[in-house]
C-alpha cells in the first residue's frame, strides 16, 4: 500500500502530519476488514495505536544503528572511520542531507560548523543525491541498507552512543485487530522476546515524552549479558544548541516502566520549550 507518507515527498513529515501518515490509511484498511494484518517499520508506527488495533508481534531486530553515506569529498579508510572523532571524515562546513530532526540535532551538536538540508525519498534517491554531489553525505538507517543489499554504501556506521537511534529502529512490527484472537495467537508464535523488550522500553520512553516529528528524540535499549536492560534516551533542540542524554538500567520485565520513567526524567530536566 502506498500511503500519504510515501506519496508526499516535497515537504518535511512534521509539516504534513508526522510519521503517523505512514500508518493511518493502513489502520483504516485493517479496521474496515480490507486487510487482516499489517507489516510496519516499527519506528514509523505511532506509540498510541487507534482503538481496536493491536501490536501483535515484533520480529528479531536488524542492526539499530544509523549510517552515513559519504560523498567523494569525505575522508575514507579505516583511519577516518575508526578515529576517536567519528565525524572527522566530514569536511568543515559540509552540507549533510537528512529527513530526521533527531539526526540533525545530534550532528549539529557535535559539529556546529556543518549544514543540514532536509531531503526525503527512498534509499536509492538519497544515495543518488550524495553521488550527484547535491549533499556531501546523507544519513540512512543501516537496517534499511542491509535489507536492500546496499550495506556497502555505508561509509560510516555510528555507534548508538554517538548517534542515538529512533525508537523501534530496525524492528519490524505486525498489527492486527484486537478482536481477532486467533490471528493474535498465530502472530505471537513468531514474536521475538528480546525485540519485544527493547521495543517496549523505547516506545514507552517516546510515549512519555509525547514528542512530535518536530522534536528531536532518540531512544535505544539493549539487553546486557546478565539479562538486564539498558535504556538510553535523548532530547534536543533541532539546531543542536541543547542536548540531554540519560541512561537507565533494570530488569527486562520492567521494560515499560524503565522507558516511561527515563522519559519523565528527560522531560523534567529539559527546558520548557523543548517538549512544548
Amino acid at each position: 500500500m502506498s500511503t500519504a507518507g510515501d506519496r508526499i515527498q516535497d515537504r518535511p513529515l512534521a509539516d504534513i502530519g508526522g510519521k503517523g501518515l505512514f500508518a493511518k490509511e493502513i489502520h483504516e484498511a485493517l479496521l474496515d476488514g480490507r486487510i487482516d494484518f499489517a507489516v510496519h517499520s516499527l519506528k514509523d508506527l505511532e506509540t498510541e495505536l487507534p482503538r481496536g488495533v493491536a501490536l501483535a508481534c515484533v520480529l528479531p531486530r536488524e542492526d539499530s544503528r544509523d549510517a552515513l553515506v559519504l560523498g567523494p569529498d569525505c575522508e575514507r579508510g579505516p583511519d577516518a572511520v575508526d578515529a576517536a572523532d567519528p565525524w572527522a571524515c566530514l569536511p568543515r562546513g559540509a552540507l549533510i542531507g537528512s529527513a530526521s530532526v533527531r539526526r540533525q540535532a545530534q550532528i549539529l551538536h557535535a559539529r556546529p560548523d556543518l549544514r543540514v538540508e532536509t531531503i526525503r525519498g527512498n534509499v536509492q534517491t538519497r544515495i543518488g543525491k550524495v553521488r550527484a554531489g547535491t549533499v556531501c553525505a546523507s544519513f540512512l538507517a543501516l537496517a534499511g541498507l542491509r535489507r536492500l543489499g546496499l550495506e556497502a554504501e555505508a561509509g560510516l556506521v555510528l555507534d548508538p552512543d554517538t548517534m542515538v537511534p529512533a525508537a523501534g529502529q530496525g524492528i519490524v512490527g505486525v498489527t492486527c485487530r484486537e478482536e481477532d484472537t486467533e490471528l493474535l495467537e498465530l502472530l505471537h508464535a513468531i514474536e521475538d522476546a528480546e525485540a519485544r523488550a527493547v521495543a517496549t522500553a523505547e516506545r514507552a520512553l517516546l510515549g512519555s515524552l509525547d514528542g512530535s516529528c518536530r522534536t528531536p528524540i532518540g531512544a535505544h535499549a539493549r539487553l546486557l549479558p546478565g539479562g538486564d536492560l539498558r535504556v538510553t534516551g535523548l532530547v534536543a533542540r533541532p539546531d543542536g544548541t541543547f542536548m540531554l542524554k540519560r541512561t537507565a538500567e533494570g530488569g527486562a520485565e520492567d521494560a515499560s516502566r524503565l522507558g516511561r520513567e527515563l522519559g519523565e526524567e528527560l522531560r523534567r530536566d529539559s527546558p520548557a520549550d523543548i517538549l512544548a
